[in-house]
C-alpha cells in the first residue's frame, strides 16, 4: 500500500502530506496540542515505527466510506475514504479488544471520558486502582485518553470502544487492560470525523479482508 502522513485536522497545514520517508515525512503531525483545557505532549515521531502513524493509504476493502475497520491481528484501525483511499492510525490492542467481532455501529462519543476500574483490575492491582475504584475525570492521565467511541450492537452498548491513550508506548502493542486504544492526537482526529451510527467492523483473524 501506498501511503502519505494525513494531518489533523485543522492543526496541521498541507505540507504533512508529502510523501513518506520513513519518520521524517511525519515531523510536525503530532505537536503540542492543547485540548479542552488540557495539554497533550508532542510526540517524537522518531521514536515510534511509521507503520504505526497516522496516514492515507489505498483501500481495496468492501466497507463503505465513513466506516471504520479495526484490524486487530496488524494494530491498524482504517477510517474509510472516497476513492479507494482510507486514513491509517496505529492501535494499541487491550485485552478485551480481543473479545470483541464483527459489525457494530458508534453508539456514542465522549470528549475527555470519565472512567472507572472495573472489580478485577482493583483486585490485580489494589495500589494502583483501589484509589480512583470510584473513577477519574476526564484527564490527561485518564486511560481513556481524549476521546472514546462506543460501539452498539442491536441497539445496545457492548463495553467495547475505541480511545484514547495516557501511554503512547503501547500503540503497536498488546496490552493487558481496555478495548483498542490510539494516540490522544489520532483519537481526536478520528473522533472529529465519525457521526453517531458509523458502522464499524473488528476483524480478529490475519486471513480476513480488511
Amino acid at each position: 500500500m501506498a501511503s502519505v502522513p494525513f494531518g489533523l485536522a485543522g492543526c496541521v497545514g498541507d505540507n504533512s502530506l508529502a510523501p513518506s520517508d520513513g519518520a521524517a515525512a511525519f515531523i510536525g503531525l503530532y505537536p503540542e496540542l492543547t485540548d479542552g483545557g488540557h495539554t497533550i505532549p508532542a510526540l517524537d515521531v522518531s521514536e515510534i515505527d511509521p507503520r504505526f502513524l497516522r496516514q492515507v493509504v489505498a483501500y481495496r476493502g468492501s466497507q463503505k466510506p465513513g466506516s471504520i475497520v479495526v484490524d486487530t491481528p496488524r494494530r491498524h484501525l482504517y477510517f474509510v475514504l472516497a476513492g479507494g483511499k482510507a486514513i491509517r492510525y496505529g492501535c494499541g490492542v487491550g485485552k478485551a479488544g480481543f473479545e470483541f467481532k464483527g459489525a457494530g455501529v458508534i453508539g456514542r462519543t465522549a470528549v475527555w471520558p470519565h472512567w472507572a476500574p472495573t472489580p478485577n483490575m482493583i483486585a490485580v492491582q489494589p495500589q494502583r486502582y483501589g484509589p480512583v475504584r470510584g473513577g477519574m475525570p476526564g484527564g490527561i492521565d485518564n486511560p481513556l485518553g481524549a476521546r472514546a467511541l462506543y460501539i452498539h450492537r442491536d441497539g445496545q452498548e457492548t463495553n467495547y470502544r475505541v480511545h484514547g491513550t495516557d501511554e503512547p508506548s503501547t500503540i503497536g502493542d498488546a496490552v493487558s487492560s481496555g478495548c483498542i486504544r490510539l494516540f490522544n492526537h489520532d483519537i481526536i482526529d478520528l473522533h472529529s470525523r465519525v457521526p453517531r451510527g458509523a458502522p464499524i467492523m473488528v476483524l480478529q483473524g490475519r486471513s480476513e479482508v480488511v
